[in-house]
């Protein structure tokens, strides 16, 4: 199992930047669309056995003898004669974005066959029309395994262009013990006796969906009035300081030290932190938590689409993301990868399957909802009033 050590998941923090990034996505770049018919390129796979793949750092099993190899990697290797390149160069959406945006809205190749970004960020993408559609005949366990919950984000109806590589949960995290009592509501953060030792995430992305469940609203369909129901209270609290501070992924470290004791937190993350801090419990609020998902695509004129449908195919054996999760600990797409952790006689993998934190319950997922995401115009309004309540 992976010890990740800092989160893998507030790496993706997006904080809300809006320049070159919101001039692209909105109205003011139209020829940064491209049109449906000039996105698929000259497909070279039956001829070079390649691809390459960009991917966040510490997100994929390694051998625990060997950090340099990667045991699924490389039996998908082996199986199909295809040498894949894996890279890890992607720290931050909009970083990546600002990377590989040039050669997509000028219609070049990116030098990249698949990549992983936040749906979030996939759903402009999308929007701009630089991915390819997937050919779903040619992904038959994608057809068959894909959570139920995670088959058909807004920004992608039917996953044609994208499919989940990992999902998670964004909740609550809480030392049970020096809070002294369980917490089930979000507004339970706002209690007397935490002041000052609740932080919430700076990001907008990252933290408007959960606050919002908190009021009550439905964040499938958000309205500009529950997102300033949201800053308004936000806003009083930080004056009620109420709120330590806004953060990224050094929430970890306060919490681990109990410098904060409730504050927004990754499922992912908590799994890891409670080998070393028991104490630590993570819930989903019984108004709701978000699950969200980071996302395979295949950016236009990719010169080995097959090869990269081929991959993304192959994470979802249910055997083989059963070893994903077992050493990433988010929320496995695959949930028919749960019987095969339960069947194994490694009583560490075994206890795996019957965590609701990476197999879901129906308790659970009722209480799990996949956030609108912004659109351009929202994306620059409402990143300018968020950034200015926690300080960016």
């Amino acid at each position: 199992m992976a010890d990740l050590g800092v989160s893998r998941r507030s790496l993706l923090r997006g904080s809300g930047a809006v320049g070159a990034l919101a001039a692209l996505t909105g109205c003011g770049v139209p020829a940064a669309y491209v049109k449906p018919g000039e996105r698929a390129g000259r497909d070279t796979s039956a001829q070079d056995r390649s691809l390459v793949f960009a991917n966040w750092p510490l997100y994929i099993d390694t051998d625990d003898h060997d950090p340099s190899k990667r045991p699924t990697l490389d039996t998908f290797e082996k199986r199909t004669g295809i040498k894949v390149t894996y890279t890890e160069e992607i720290n931050d959406n909009d970083e990546f974005f600002g990377k590989i945006s040039p050669a997509l809205m000028n219609h070049q190749q990116t030098g990249r066959d698949l990549i992983v970004i936040s749906d979030w960020m996939a759903a402009r993408f999308v929007r701009l029309g630089w991915v390819e559609e997937m050919d779903r005949a040619k992904q038959p366990n994608v057809a068959k395994y894909l959570d139920p919950q995670l088959r058909s984000p807004a920004f992608d109806k039917g996953r044609k262009q994208s499919v989940p590589w990992q999902s998670g949960i964004t909740g609550i995290a809480y030392n049970r013990r020096k809070v002294g009592h369980e917490i089930k509501h979000l507004s339970d953060l706002w209690a007397p006796d935490l002041r000052g030792k609740v932080t919430l995430f700076s990001g907008l992305d990252e933290a408007f969906a959960l606050l919002m469940q908190g009021n009550g609203a439905d964040i499938t369909r958000w309205t500009a009035h529950d997102f300033d129901t949201m800053c308004d209270q936000v806003e009083k609290l930080v004056r009620q300081k109420q709120i330590r501070r806004f953060t990224g992924n050094d929430y970890i470290k306060d919490l681990s030290t109990g410098d904060v004791l409730a504050c927004q937190a990754y499922s992912g993350d908590v799994i890891q932190l409670q080998a070393d801090s028991p104490d630590i419990e993570f819930v989903v609020p019984e108004e709701g938590g978000e699950l969200w998902a980071e996302s395979m695509m295949i950016p236009n004129l990719a010169r080995h689409k097959a090869n990269a449908e081929k991959l993304i195919d192959y994470y979802y054996e249910p055997a083989v993301a059963a070893k994903l999760a077992a050493w990433v600990n988010y929320v496995c797409p695959v949930p028919a990868a749960r019987e095969v952790l339960a069947s194994s006689k490694d009583k560490e993998l075994a206890d795996l399957a019957e965590d609701p934190l990476i197999f879901p319950d129906d308790k659970m997922r009722k209480r799990l909802a996949i956030a609108r995401d912004l659109t351009s115009a929202e994306r620059v309004k409402y990143a300018k009033r968020w950034n200015e309540i926690v300080g960016l």
